[in-house]
């Protein structure tokens, strides 16, 4: 892709200012894999100041023509799909069922859900003789993560148009290809020169920048609460609106009349998923002091069958971290676990056996975890899953909220009720019960340090839109 050395500004390709290369590092065996430009202040100003050129005319397009718009880039993505599945695998390590089952499918599953909550929603409302209506925010500067790009591109690209907005998007250098990828769609699907921008660098420089920007209306940032708390603070300068995802350490309340051979091979497998990369993953499996050990049984067991390889295998479950840097961090953490004298139950530090190339960690369980343990605190953010103990289920529900977390929950439970009881009480933004599937439409972000606003859905449409009052719009 020639086009990963550019930048796509104002509806074009264009080089750097100053060429900065940086490697692109392919997880599973450590081999460049292609190479990206890192930006600088300069090249983001002409991305903002293209999407700021932009704005005023998109921003009064009629919601038809904002459809016909997302349904050329629906077509456009499908036809890429495949693609896009394989680049991802490449570049961030996600097994190839995976990344097109999910990684892939939740970037035209969030084309699909704005494209009909445009069709439906209201953009102005009577109330009395005062006209409401819902426009645009401005030009918004969109920062994503690596853990699921094409899916963070997604949910806030895919708002920002149906809304109405320009914008300048920033994705993660780790996992930079699918982002140039979903540039050249949405040049390919006639999306007017300045709409969409995308220039690459690191956070220092390009996300400081963009936070910094008088011409930035709003930033939508998802990423570390450390990175989170610096965009806010960059953002405040200008008064822009700041919608953040952050982090995560979400609780797992196993309750005694649920199906724990189910309720716990489920919670150690979402625990896992994308090789536990992901900020809602539910890393803490709250369970019935008297039934530990059955927990412990059946927990080892699942992550022992627990296939770990190639990302291109078929058999592969769990393909490697993102980097050298992650691994590092988890290796530090599982070793910190171990010193602060938890039980391990299986895993550990060091590679699989046979993996010697890649970014592989063991999926790893450790028991008779209590909350203030470090492993029980701090994201971890890999394949690694701590069992706590409880006595009752106001213990469970008083541990699971003592975090400054609060992006995800989960319960297990035998009766619906009994679980959506204990949820009603987990200060969290998204709570699931007894392992419901993804829901598009819901609402997504978390209290606390987990962040503020939400994406998905008509909620995530709200955050691109500022609400004015015609007072009088009706008066004789």
């Amino acid at each position: 892709m020639e086009n990963c050395l550019k930048f796509y500004i104002d509806g074009q390709w264009v080089d750097p200012v100053a060429p900065k290369p940086f490697d692109v590092i392919n997880p599973a065996n450590e081999q460049v894999i292609g190479q990206i430009m890192m930006g600088n202040e300069e090249d983001l100003n002409k991305a903002v100041a293209a999407a700021k050129k932009a704005f005023p005319s998109f921003s009064r397009t009629s919601v038809q023509e904002r459809l016909e718009l997302m349904d050329a880039i629906m077509a456009a993505y499908q036809n890429r799909y495949a693609e896009i599945a394989e680049t991802i695998s490449a570049e961030m390590g996600a097994p190839m069922a995976l990344s097109t089952n999910a990684q892939a499918a939740t970037g035209m599953g969030h084309l699909a859900t704005f494209r009909g909550l445009l069709a439906e929603y209201q953009f102005e409302e009577m109330r009395g003789t005062t006209k409401i209506r819902k426009e645009p925010v401005g030009v918004c500067g969109l920062i994503t993560p690596w853990n699921w790009p094409i899916n963070q591109i997604a949910c806030k690209v895919a708002p920002a148009l149906a809304a109405g907005c320009t914008m300048v998007l920033k994705p993660s250098e780790v996992a930079p290809l699918n982002a140039a990828l979903f540039a050249e769609i949405l040049d390919e699907a006639g999306v007017p020169a300045g709409v969409f921008n995308l220039v690459n660098g690191d956070g220092p420089t390009v996300g400081e920048a963009m936070s910094q920007h008088p011409d930035i209306d709003m930033m939508s940032f998802t990423g570390s609460t450390r990175a989170g708390i610096a965009v806010a603070k960059s953002s405040a300068d200008t008064v822009k609106r700041v919608a953040q995802e952050l982090g995560g350490k979400s609780a797992n309340i196993i309750l005694d009349d649920a199906d724990f051979e189910k309720a716990v091979a489920g919670g150690v497998m979402h625990c896992f998923n994308n090789s536990g990369q992901s900020c809602n993953a539910p890393t803490r499996m709250l369970v019935p002091a008297d039934r530990h050990d059955e927990v412990v049984t059946i927990a080892k067991a699942t992550a022992e069958s627990v296939k770990v390889g190639d990302p291109m295998a078929e058999d592969t479950v769990l393909g490697p971290v993102v980097s050298q840097m992650q691994y590092d961090k988890i290796q530090g953490l599982i070793e910190k676990a171990i010193d602060e004298g938890t039980e391990l139950v299986t895993g550990g530090t060091g590679k699989p056996d046979g993996l010697n190339a890649g970014y592989y960690v063991k999926p790893t369980i450790f028991a008779n975890v209590t909350n203030d343990m470090t492993i029980a605190r701090e994201e971890v953010f890999g394949p690694v899953l701590s069992i706590l103990k409880y006595e009752s289920e106001e213990e469970a529900i008083e541990i699971a909220n003592d975090t400054v977390y609060g992006l995800a929950g989960y319960v297990q439970s035998g009766s619906a009720e009994h679980a959506g009881e204990v949820a009603a009480q987990i200060r969290a933004g998204q709570i699931n019960i007894n392992g419901a599937g993804v829901d598009m439409g819901a609402p997504f972000g978390g209290y606390k340090q987990s962040g503020n606003g939400r994406e998905w859905g008509d909620f995530g449409m709200e955050d691109f839109l500022e609400i004015k009052a015609v007072i009088g719009a009706a008066a004789e």
